[in-house]
């Protein structure tokens, strides 16, 4: 911003120097109009100032009192006031403060809606303007309404309620707001208390203690038709005048998982409120982290895939969240009410810290969820450094994110008393690049289908922060060296039998290959003798169990 500061004589033209009075005003450039993006203002035939731009303000300065002013808003590069688009004569009083705020709409036409006929572009005046608070150590607050297209609104302080009443476009609020200088969570709500717009207002942490400011909505609710204008938000200008402050929005993010392993709600719409949030979401996929405004009631709804409107939903769940934080949200349970066992009741568990990634660079961020129905309590070791999580039940979370650095590494889901591995994972966490990422891994699915409709198997599974589909962890077996040796094999590599000592009775054996898959299941008696002549070449993994005995080994077939 360029300004062009005159004298008072120049502005007075013949008036007599001497008896001179003078305002102080400051002039903010708020109107969204393209064709107004940047000005020139004229003041009678003098340049106030040259290619004043879109939230952009003035300091406050002195202008002439008492005496008809023209002031004019011409396109940049203009070179006498006769080029002004738009001309509004003024008349300051003497010793008083001034803010006047350049908005609406100049182009004619369809371009914009409301038209510059409902929205003119003028010059708005509030007399009682301030260059700092009244009271020492707080901030004052001018509020005015510059959004064409916006509703009359509420502006309600988080835990104060309403501190503007129903101010309608080009209004300003009828006095500065006198605030503790604190950091604050302002929504924008209709007459009728929805939610339009939620914004973090850091007076303390933008340091305006002892100043007084002007906050502006500005710009469009809806850009499209506005001419793909700028969008809406609140904007501040400081007494020193500069380029308008936007204040943030205060949101919340949220990823939501579909994990209930339910049949009848193996796809599903999701609702915010009375928006569609996730049109036919899937079991075993994640939503990205999506914004959603903090400080206000929501309800999400599942409804059945191809739901028409929000009224379809078979469950709405109430959630709150608070400005700038991550939630993470998992669907689970059952909505049948036959055909599992046990059955679990629908539900929405919330984790109310979420990360979208790391906390230390190089790591890898894990939250871990147990979210099986018939799975026991369980902890959770990692095969070489032990114990991560003890005793999760269904529907938990753990208490936290473990914070790992990235590797590949296997997983055992242990009773709760950590005595006997009951599954194993690998958890791939390096090959699957997730170097500086945050993931949800979810126990999924049942331990016995058969009793569950012969649904989806356990398994662990990881929701990444994109989303979408979840990425399942292979089922791994920790290698012979890392376990107590109490069966041996024996020759390795073999090609017809394989010879397992310390079997006392008779054994179960159970061989899988390289990739998880069951190639065989035999029972083989006390001499241990287990035959492998129709096995392809390669490696295989043997899970032995006698009595309360079990070890994992590995062999090769040649």
């Amino acid at each position: 911003m360029k300004k062009v500061t005159l004298s008072l004589l120049a502005l007075l033209g013949a008036a007599n120097l001497a008896s001179a009075q003078t305002a102080r005003v400051q002039i903010i450039h708020n109107s969204a109009d393209a064709a107004a993006e940047t000005v020139d203002i004229w003041a009678n035939s003098d340049l106030l100032e040259d290619d004043f731009e879109f939230r952009t303000a003035t300091p406050y300065q002195d202008l002439p009192a008492g005496v008809p002013i023209t002031v004019g808003i011409a396109g940049p590069g203009s070179t006498m006031a006769s080029d002004a688009f738009a001309t509004v004569p003024v008349t300051f009083t003497a010793g008083m403060t001034y803010v006047v705020v350049a908005n609406g709409i100049y182009t004619t036409g369809s371009d914009y809606s409301p038209a510059s006929t409902a929205a003119p572009f003028n010059l708005y005046v509030a007399a009682y303007g301030r260059e700092e608070s009244a009271e020492a150590g707080e901030t004052d607050v001018l509020v005015f309404h510059g959004a064409t297209d916006a509703p009359t609104v509420n502006i309600d302080a988080v835990g104060a309620g309403t501190i503007v009443p129903a101010i309608s476009w080009s209004e300003f609020d009828d006095d500065y707001l006198e605030l503790a200088n604190a950091d604050y969570t302002l929504n924008v709500t209709t007459t009728g208390g929805d939610v339009v717009k939620s914004y973090q207002a850091p007076l303390a942490t933008l340091g305006l203690a002892d100043s007084a400011i002007v906050v502006l909505a500005s710009g469009f609710l809806d850009p499209s038709v506005n001419d793909d204008g700028e969008e809406f938000g609140l904007w501040v200008a400081l007494p020193e005048g500069g380029d308008l402050i936007e204040l943030p929005e205060s949101e919340a993010k949220l990823q939501v998982i579909h994990n209930s392993a339910d049949a009848a709600v193996a796809s599903v719409d999701v609702y915010l409120n009375d928006e569609l949030l996730l049109p036919a979401f899937s079991f075993r996929n994640a939503s990205a982290y999506v914004p959603v405004l903090s400080e206000v009631d929501h309800m999400i709804g599942f409804a059945l895939a191809g739901s028409t409107d929000a009224d379809d939903t078979l469950f709405a769940i109430p959630v709150t969240l608070a400005s700038n934080e991550t939630y993470v949200a998992i669907a689970n349970g059952q909505v049948s009410t036959m055909g599992y066992s046990p059955s679990v009741g629908f539900a929405l568990d919330v984790f109310a810290m979420g990360r979208e990634g790391a906390s230390t660079t190089g790591n890898t961020d894990v939250l871990v969820y147990h979210g099986s129905t018939d799975a026991p309590t369980v902890d959770i070791d990692e095969a070489t450094a032990g114990n991560l999580v003890d005793n999760i039940s269904y529907g938990e979370f753990d208490a936290d994110y473990l914070e790992l650095a990235t590797a590949d590494y296997i997983i055992q889901v242990k009773d709760d008393m950590g005595s006997s591995v009951l599954f194993s994972y690998s958890a791939p966490l390096a090959t699957l690049g997730l170097t500086d990422a945050a993931i949800v891994v979810c126990a999924s699915g049942f331990v016995d289908p058969t009793v569950n409709s012969d649904g989806p198997a356990f398994g662990l599974w990881v929701a990444l922060p994109a989303g979408g589909a979840m990425v399942e962890l292979p089922v791994a077996f920790a290698s012979i060296e890392e376990m107590a040796v109490n069966f041996g094999v024996f020759p390795n590599p073999a090609t017809d039998v394989i010879n397992i000592s310390g079997i006392q009775n008779s054994a179960s054996v159970t061989l899988f290959n390289t990739t998880g898959a069951v190639v065989s299941t035999q029972i083989i008696g006390s001499n241990g003798v287990l035959d492998v002549t129709e096995l392809e070449s390669g490696l295989y993994i043997a899970k032995i169990k006698e009595g309360n005995s079990e070890q994992i080994v590995k062999f090769t077939v040649q």
